[in-house]
């Protein structure tokens, strides 16, 4: 039967990094601890194993769904609202959203939406060298993982203080701050918790199914929307490819085309300078609505920093326009806070 869970029974044989045991098979697992609980050598473990039997590109290791031995004991703090309602994984959260008395009129912090994971680390580098000292936080998606923890990008983006804080809007969940909806994610950051800037996109790993309309990056789509109707300045950072080996991902991808269509509302492209034929094709897709604009790409400073310089298999020296795209919208999106 299609779309059944594909759950087998394993033993954690490491801890760090995580390995679990599944008839005789060692293999490499991934547990939302915040969820589970702790892992410890000896566990035994129920674990979603369709990814990695399908050799996904995400999905390197197998899921843990619950720890046996000794995570069935956890419960809320009282909170009311639940992310991944009517799922197994169901739990409270206390929502960053406000009253809906409060009356918070228009705001200036500008968002940048990006099509996926990868353009995170880019993008908040560039605009902190663009504007030093300014605040500029991260409102995770749908489109991709939906756990905050998965992301190794944002543990680290925080450890350098180039993000001042993660939200998880549903349905990702798990992130510092939790919201409803994406919505109420960016008004809480433009006027609760003080954001000068917001980028927002999916989680790792983003969806696909080599259709027009159904993969991950159509999230941009409704963050782009939210954000506009917002009245927050909205960018949208477009996905390039040079070497992607899939013709519709080069040199402009059919998800960010697609998105630029479809908005009901004018938005920001930062183009990366000295790409002619890529800038044509995003005028040709933006018209009369959208505004381009060419903006630096610094590569060579991104490529000493240590932040993640790779995609898909792909370093930063074998597609660098992948990495100019973000690195050119986060600086238009600095340079917008600083000027």
């Amino acid at each position: 039967m299609s779309g059944r869970l594909k759950l087998r029974r394993g033993v954690v044989v490491a801890e760090d990094p995580l390995s679990v045991e599944i008839d005789g098979e060692r293999r490499a697992a991934w547990a939302d601890t915040a969820l589970l609980g702790e892992m410890r050598e000896g566990d035994e473990v129920v674990v979603n194993v369709e990814a990695l039997d399908l050799g996904l590109g995400s999905g390197g290791f197998d899921v843990v769904h619950v720890n046996l031995t000794r995570g069935l004991a956890g419960g809320g703090g009282g909170e009311h609202v639940i992310k991944l309602n009517y799922t197994s994984l169901q739990h409270p959260v206390e929502p960053v959203e406000r009253p809906l008395a409060e009356d918070r009129g228009r705001s200036g912090t500008p968002v940048l939406v990006f099509p996926l994971h990868g353009h995170l680390a880019p993008a908040a580098w560039a605009a902190a060298q663009a504007a030093a000292g300014s605040k500029v936080g991260y409102v995770q998606t749908g489109g991709g993982a939906l756990p905050g923890a998965l992301s190794r990008d944002v543990a680290r983006l925080r450890e350098r203080d180039l993000l001042c804080g993660h939200i998880t809007a549903a349905p990702a969940y798990g992130g510092e701050e939790e919201a409803i909806s994406v919505a109420g994610a960016l008004d809480a950051a433009a006027h609760e918790l003080g954001w000068d800037a917001v980028l927002a996109g999916p989680g790792p790993g983003i969806i696909g199914s080599g259709t027009r309309l159904g993969h991950g990056g159509m999230a941009a789509l409704d963050t782009a929307h939210a954000s506009l109707t917002l009245g927050l300045t909205t960018l949208l950072s477009p996905r390039l490819s040079a070497t992607d080996p899939r013709e519709r991902h080069r040199p402009v991808s059919h998800h960010t085309l697609t998105v630029l269509r479809m908005l009901l509302g004018p938005v920001g492209v930062p183009v990366p300078s000295g790409n002619p034929v890529t800038t044509a094709i995003l005028a040709g897709a933006a018209g009369w609505r959208h505004r381009l604009s060419e903006a630096p790409a610094d590569l060579a400073g991104y490529e000493t920093t240590g932040l993640p310089a790779r995609t898909m298999g792909r370093e930063i020296s074998e597609d660098p326009l992948f990495f100019a795209a973000p690195l050119a919208a986060g600086y238009c999106l600095g340079r917008s806070l600083s000027g």
